[in-house]
């Protein structure tokens, strides 16, 4: 019987992440939808910070065929992504809510827009400093006797990773709250491994940022200090509240003569 009940519980766990997924698709097509007749402006909103780098009337390429229409919709369906980024992270935290505690549910709110807003300004860091300044960087450094043209597919590509790579370590503090607060890691431990975080933070930015020292200091620099904010934050979100702790097992031993 039991194994009936565990066998229903896990239908139904996978009837509810379909349904879940069914919205945050339907949500991110409507606002793809939407934003279509502006895909083009969208796209050269995207390109400008390199080609405010360039030499002045250097144009992008296509070297496809339907390029010129395909990669516009697809920085199109980026944006969508990122207009809906609170409702997905909403869905992704109601799919779990439901396994925790009372206290930890009330964390919805504020973990949802947390992570949310740190999302985003990952990717406003990355296009309105770091585009600038890496840019700048190559276009320093090329030679004199090539004229530059950059392919805009190639150009998608770069874009994403780089969103994608601020965008996400930009969550550290939400993982560390996260872990701190779900009792997986203390926070002295967490104070323990900060020289290691820092070691990782360089090796992630060397990773995913193009080879120049300016870009991968960028990078691992936001993630040391949101390291710290996190810490900061879940010692103060995790600490005992007043009159517990040690305290009563104290009150309870021998009294002295």
């Amino acid at each position: 019987m039991s194994e009936d009940l565990r066998e229903d519980s896990f239908i139904s766990h996978l009837l509810e992440l379909r349904t879940r997924l069914l919205r945050v698709i339907v949500a991110i097509v409507a606002i793809f939808v939407c934003l279509m007749p502006w895909a083009s402006d969208i796209y050269d909103l995207l390109a400008s910070p390199l080609l405010d780098a360039l030499p002045d009337e250097t144009r992008m390429i296509a070297t496809g065929v339907v390029t010129p229409f395909v990669v516009p919709l697809k920085i199109t369906l980026l944006a969508a992504f990122v207009l809906a980024l609170p409702f997905v992270l909403y869905q992704a935290w109601a799919f779990v809510a439901p396994g925790l505690y009372a206290h930890e549910r009330r964390l919805a709110l504020p973990l949802v827009a947390g992570s949310t807003l740190l999302f985003l300004a990952g990717m406003a860091f990355c296009y309105f400093f770091v585009f600038r300044m890496v840019f700048g960087f190559i276009a320093q450094f090329a030679p004199k006797s090539v004229s530059p043209a950059p392919d805009i597919e190639q150009y998608l590509s770069f874009v994403m990773t780089m969103f994608l790579a601020f965008g996400v370590t930009f969550e550290v503090p939400v993982v560390v709250i996260l872990l701190a607060k779900a009792g997986v890691v203390s926070v002295a431990k967490l104070r323990e491994i900060r020289p290691y975080v820092i070691v990782g933070a360089f090796i992630v930015a060397a990773i995913v940022t193009p080879p120049d020292v300016a870009s991968q200091i960028m990078l691992a620099v936001p993630i040391c200090l949101l390291y710290e904010a996190g810490i900061l934050i879940a010692s103060a979100i995790t600490r005992p509240a007043a009159g517990t702790g040690s305290e009563p097992e104290a009150a309870t031993g021998p009294k002295e003569s």
